[in-house]
């Protein structure tokens, strides 16, 4: 089996560096019935939306399942774990707290906290309460402050026994996915409500903010988004443009507004009826301070010109990941490189999330998946690179910590270095798992060696 490592100098093998594996909510949690329905459990059952017509009412199940779950993280070596808090799970419709659902989340940071792992809560990862939705959902600007009341029973309930917590995880699919393409729930496709809702996105996590630091002052705080480095598909002047055009829209419009208070301006693009309604303040809400941000990064895109407009070209050349993506390590070094470059307050960076979905066979209840541990072995080098090009990387999150259910793709995908059996929902280690196990146990003899010195 193939061996993952780094550089002896690297400053990834210190204590100051952090490792772990992450997952969210409707993608393995399960136990449906105890809690409030999410815009996904309406997606998925409008016929044609899920690949395979499945959905998130059991995935991993676990909620049922997690006191095992968390022993095999243990037993992996990592230093943290990220997580999501299903919004609907801690809220009822009416507005009070579902204790026996916050309660779950309070067993499962204090157990993680007994076993030495650190605890990473992202607070919204796309599974908006369909009763939300049914008020308008990220069209209605209510929702950014029930949002912020959410985070807050969080924050109350949770406290400094967590490391960090991140508002929301990638509001560009949230916004562009959702509400512009219709290929995420809700399933709409009008360019001026994809601003909007990513407006609204932003604004909640703006309002959220003070209060996390008021009742978890020794957390960190901060966003996750994701980033893809946005090439030209050929040497024209209109690709290149393209290229700029979809870079300014995918990454700095997310981006920007939390480091300086504003959107790019992309008024030459784009049509005055489709910009965001903007209130006063609220670019100050947004842009307030974050202590770190949290960066997904999958593969690069690639773009031509097409109508003015920008379109991606999809990647042909092998090797690809099952979801048809471009294995493309460098990527992550060269898009956090530039971003530093244009901010002059670029924050303190942890890969929230970085892996890939291949073709996993299970045969004598193991999965040889020597792909995925390149990738990881690529990837993991090219945050090492970062560190060497002056960013301030703080931490690797691998996703995901188990095969899941991969929204629109349904069970079709599988991302997990831990194979899932969801007929028996048995839990089978791949050899990437092992893999990152030894390499990350191997760290951790180390430390505990210089520790002791």
């Amino acid at each position: 089996m193939k061996k993952i490592s780094l550089p002896q100098h690297s400053k990834m093998l210190t204590s100051d560096f952090v490792f772990g594996v992450a997952t969210s909510s409707f993608q393995i949690e399960g136990a449906a019935n105890d809690r409030e329905p999410s815009i996904w459990d309406t997606f998925c059952a409008e016929p044609g939306r899920i690949k395979d017509a499945s959905n998130g009412l059991v995935a991993c199940e676990h909620v049922k399942h997690w006191r095992d779950d968390v022993e095999l993280i243990a037993s992996l070596g990592v230093d943290a774990y990220r997580f999501s808090v299903a919004w609907g799970r801690v809220m009822n419709a009416d507005g009070s707290v579902n204790q026996a659902g916050l309660q779950f989340y309070i067993d499962l940071v204090d157990t993680l906290i007994s076993k030495g792992i650190a605890p990473h809560v992202t607070l919204y990862h796309w599974d908006l309460p369909q009763y939300l939705q049914d008020q308008g959902g990220w069209l209605n600007r209510e929702t950014a402050q029930r949002f912020a009341d959410y985070a807050e029973v969080m924050a109350k309930a949770l406290g400094n026994k967590v490391a960090s917590y991140a508002t929301l995880n990638e509001p560009f699919c949230s916004a562009y996915l959702s509400y512009e393409a219709g290929i995420h729930a809700p399933g709409v496709k009008n360019r001026q409500q994809g601003r909007q809702a990513a407006h609204y996105l932003l604004l909640a996590h703006g309002l959220a903010l003070p209060r996390l630091r008021k009742h978890a002052p020794k957390a960190e705080h901060g966003i996750v988004l994701n980033f893809s480095p946005c090439f030209a598909a050929t040497d024209a002047p209109e690709d290149i443009a393209a290229a700029k055009l979809a870079h300014n829209y995918h990454n700095l419009w997310y981006l920007q507004p939390l480091l300086t208070g504003s959107y790019p301006d992309l008024r030459h693009a784009l049509q005055a009826e489709d910009m965001p309604a903007i209130s006063a303040g609220d670019m100050e809400l947004i842009s307030q301070p974050i202590d770190f941000l949290g960066v997904n990064y999958y593969t690069r895109t690639v773009f031509r010109e097409k109508n003015g407009w920008f379109s991606d070209v999809p990647p042909t050349t092998p090797p690809l990941t099952t979801m048809g993506w471009e294995i493309y390590p460098q990527g992550l070094t060269e898009v956090l490189v530039d971003l530093k470059r244009s901010f002059t307050n670029f924050p303190p960076i942890y890969i929230t999330e970085n892996g890939a979905a291949f073709a996993d066979k299970l045969v004598n209840n193991a999965v040889h998946d020597e792909a995925r541990i390149d990738y990881y072995q690529q990837h993991l080098l090219a945050v090492h690179n970062c560190i060497e090009a002056g960013l301030d990387m703080r931490g690797y999150f691998a996703w995901s910590l188990l095969d899941n259910f991969e929204w629109a793709e349904g069970y079709t995908q599988r991302f997990g270095i831990v194979y899932v059996d969801y007929a028996t929902q048995q839990r089978i280690l791949k050899d990437s798992a092992k893999a990152l196990q030894s390499f990350w146990r191997n760290r951790a003899a180390q430390l505990q060696t210089v520790d002791a010195v």
